[in-house]
């Protein structure tokens, strides 16, 4: 498994990235009461929000496919990386917008609505960087 990621570093980063993303979508969907408390978000959010986890689950569960199940492994995989990143940086932004410009709505001034996705683009484009020679095939 570890020569499909081009070695361990890459393997990490890519099971750090989609637990990170399997956990919000955990949090959205399944601890969308908590998530909603924690931000004080308003429960007619709930909906919308159980949405943008089943985003998030619909790429864990790609990921996990790729992992274990897909016989290439990553290989020719450059579509679902490069939407993973797209994802993560267009989450940033409008999130950056959101919290640091716009403020609408915003009753808590957490900063990981910034950081997280920050985190998460980097991370993907890190992936399809060390991953390069095998996804864009």
């Amino acid at each position: 498994m570890i020569e499909k990621f081009n070695g361990i570093i890459y393997l990490i980063i890519f099971l750090v990235h989609f637990i990170g993303l399997g956990v919000y979508a955990f949090q959205l969907i399944i601890g969308t009461k908590k998530f909603r408390e924690k931000f004080q978000i308003d429960e007619t959010a709930s909906t919308m929000m159980r949405m943008c986890g089943a985003l998030f689950l619909g790429a864990v569960l790609m990921a996990i496919y790729i992992m274990f199940v897909r016989p290439g492994g990553v290989e020719g995989t450059w579509g679902f990386f490069n939407l993973v990143f797209v994802q993560n940086l267009c989450i940033f932004l409008v999130n950056t917008y959101s919290i640091k410009i716009d403020k609408t709505g915003i009753k808590n001034d957490s900063n990981e609505g910034v950081i997280a996705p920050l985190v998460f683009t980097i991370l993907s484009a890190i992936l399809c960087y060390g991953l390069a020679d095998k996804i864009y095939i």
